[in-house]
């Protein structure tokens, strides 16, 4: 799924409302203030935020805001054909730590303008083809996003953290279900560590052992599988390299205590409107 709206607004439009799809809101013109979750920043023109599933958000307007909002759902994310990028997924959800503006690498400004200019141009004038052009302008935006919080993100680590470090947790993402790949004598041997030394390289880098990276990050995708999927547990157990329901459930249980079931009960946002 993939839509383009273009929205006029003097007052948030949205409010307190969870959506089980992603947006990327471009803002054309005006000024205000944005709430993502907990997180309060400004927004200008040329602001590009990414908001993801279970976000939380709300805009404080203070001058009248031009929007073009870029929505698409998890299952085109997962599902398109990135060729070289292995964890768009996961780069995305990398986002959720972050608020305002992801546009932080300049030369994309320029490229960010123009596409946005082609995609408003298709809402006024649509033409033949006008869907595939959509798709294409869309999933260019989509890397944009992921280039920037990429390097966003090795930013966020801590302020000592190099590029091997950065070079194991891209690792880490690419093969997140993979348990075999997992293991701590496959890393090591992946990138010419002792196991003993990549496990304390990677805590002071990081700020927490290989092992709780892995196991935040699996438990962070498995929670949007919950929410904002159809897949069933058994599909879950398969995806992430789970002997079966009952090790998936003990590995849910100790980090949320309760089930899948009764986490999606309780977490589960409104449907998509």
């Amino acid at each position: 799924m993939v839509k383009v709206e273009y929205h006029q607004a003097v007052s948030c439009p949205l409010k307190d409302i969870q959506f089980s799809f992603f947006q990327m809101v471009y803002v054309i013109a005006g000024k205000g203030f944005l709430k993502i979750n907990d997180n309060i920043s400004s927004y200008s023109k040329g602001s590009l935020i990414l908001l993801t599933p279970n976000d939380q958000h709300n805009l404080e307007i203070i001058e009248n805001t031009d929007l073009l909002l870029v929505k698409f759902s998890e299952r085109y994310v997962k599902n398109y054909k990135w060729n070289s990028i292995n964890s768009m997924e996961c780069l995305l959800y990398g986002a959720s730590f972050l608020s305002g503006c992801i546009l932080q690498n300049k030369p994309d400004v320029v490229l960010v303008n123009s596409i946005v200019d082609s995609l408003l141009h298709g809402l006024n004038y649509p033409d033949l083809y006008q869907e595939e052009l959509t798709f294409n302008y869309v999933n260019a935006l989509i890397v944009i996003a992921a280039r920037n919080i990429s390097k966003m993100r090795a930013e966020h680590i801590t302020s000592n953290s190099d590029k091997r470090a950065i070079d194991i947790i891209n690792y880490i993402q690419g093969n997140i279900h993979d348990p075999a790949l997992l293991k701590v004598s496959a890393i090591s041997e992946k990138f010419g560590f002792s196991q003993t030394y990549l496990g304390s390289y990677f805590k002071k880098q990081c700020g927490e052992t290989i092992q709780q990276y892995i196991s935040n990050y699996k438990m962070r995708l498995i929670e949007h599988r919950v929410l904002f999927s159809d897949m069933r547990v058994n599909e879950i157990v398969t995806e992430f390299g789970f002997s079966d329901e009952s090790h998936l459930n003990k590995f849910f249980k100790k980090r949320h205590h309760m089930s899948l079931t009764e986490f999606k009960k309780m977490k589960s946002p409104k449907a998509m409107v």
